[in-house]
């Protein structure tokens, strides 16, 4: 038997520690050399730890939960593939306590089962919490794990592909499981989570923030992207989305307005010449803001591309340090799931954050006629140590003037 053991390599200059999220691969697994065998969280980001030979997963040293240091042992893997291998089928056997079965007294109650299936079915903490933030019944996803074990794969595959039941909000919902557990329950918050909450507060605290509002018509916005959506998916592959424009008109109010991509550090302002656009992106671990580098350069099929490939990675808890790292400028999509307003709290250390939010028509004045148009209530939030209101309500026009006026974007104007 030849052991290669495992440990948490360095995940980035200021991590010390991570916390095992979910176990991907279990005692007794063939695992591949490059194959991911556990998921961890730190304070920026969650990430998964490849094997780095191929074998047969032997031991975890570590439970999930557990924090651990850099450069612990947190796994060993058997390298005699088939000598172990032969072994895994006799852990599988391992459910020799058939007698303690009883103890899953639930089996007699197959109305639980079909109504709330997450009572009976094993499931990771992490996948768990992503069924639970979705509303999904896993009885309609195939599970690829050990025993029929849900992954988070199999779940975000079954979200994308649309197979994915979600519970009804019927009698049967509601009624099922009343008295089938506690009326609360504690979970312990991720790394990941906690951070998120301390920047979020350490920027209401340390911030001068404001917030500034607009609203912007979309009718030549959506008008073009009727007109060309077969031809610009046809050419570059990918669909025109609302985000290419919004990014764009911010990169040309930024040039113009380069307070809002400036910083405070110490007693210095930092203005960045260059628009790195933090793209907020909400996933089943947490709000990440994955950043698009040098926006300003690219083009719309490039900010298109970039943003839906950030955007996949961080569904797939894929996204690297240096994914997240850098943005001068965040932009917040609320309206992706229904929200009209919103206050969008800063990115720290940034100075500016647009929020964008649920198109929906509205009768409009124009020429002393009414209309109707499709509008987007805007938002700018900002740091009042760097930006005056002027330069605030400057950019949000700008923005305005760029995405009502798509032609500036190319012009440049």
């Amino acid at each position: 038997m030849a052991i290669e053991e495992i440990t948490v390599p360095q995940l980035g200059e200021s991590i010390t520690e991570a916390t095992i999220g979910t176990w991907l691969k279990q005692v007794g697994d063939a695992v591949a050399a490059d194959e991911p065998i556990v998921e961890v969280e730190t304070d920026k980001v969650a990430m998964e730890i490849p094997s780095p030979v191929a074998g047969v997963l032997s031991e975890h040293t570590v439970a999930e939960g557990d924090n651990v240091e850099i450069g612990a042992l947190i796994a060993k893997v058997d390298t005699e593939g088939k000598a172990s291998a032969s072994v895994a089928p006799a852990a599988k056997a391992e459910p020799a306590p058939k007698a303690a079965a009883p103890a899953a007294a639930p089996a007699p109650k197959p109305a639980v089962a079909a109504s709330s299936p997450q009572a009976l079915m094993p499931m990771s903490p992490a996948v768990r919490r992503m069924m639970e933030d979705y509303n999904l019944d896993p009885s309609s996803i195939e599970g690829t794990g050990k025993d029929g074990r849900l992954t988070k794969a199999d779940v975000m595959k079954a979200i994308d592909s649309g197979s994915a039941r979600t519970f009804s909000a019927g009698p049967s919902a509601t009624a099922a499981p009343a008295d089938e557990g506690p009326r609360e329950e504690r979970v312990k918050m991720t790394r990941l989570r906690k951070k998120i909450a301390e920047r979020l507060k350490d920027a209401q605290n340390t911030a001068a923030m404001l917030t500034t509002y607009n609203e912007v018509d979309m009718t030549a916005v959506m008008a073009a992207r009727v007109k060309y959506r077969e031809l610009f998916e046809k050419k570059h592959g990918i669909r025109l989305g609302f985000m290419s424009f919004f990014t764009k008109a911010c990169c040309l109010a930024l040039k113009e307005i380069p307070a809002v991509n400036a910083m405070i550090d110490g007693d210095e302002l930092v203005y960045h010449n260059f628009c790195n656009i933090g793209v907020a992106a909400s996933t089943p671990n947490g709000l990440v803001v994955p950043v698009v580098r040098d926006a300003q350069d690219l083009s719309f099929a490039e900010t298109e591309k970039t943003i839906a490939g950030l955007g996949r990675k961080a569904r797939d808890g894929k996204l690297t340090l240096d994914d997240m790292q850098g943005g001068t400028f965040t932009i917040s999509n609320g309206g992706v799931f229904g929200s009209l307003m919103s206050s969008p709290i800063l990115n720290a250390p940034q100075s500016g954050i647009l929020g964008m939010h649920k198109i929906q028509e509205r009768a409009m004045v124009e020429n002393g006629q009414v209309v109707i148009r499709p509008m987007m209530y805007l938002a700018l939030s900002y740091d009042h140590r760097v930006i005056d209101g002027r330069e605030a309500v400057t950019f949000l026009v700008r923005v305005k003037e760029a995405i009502e006026d798509p032609q500036r974007l190319l012009l440049d104007t």
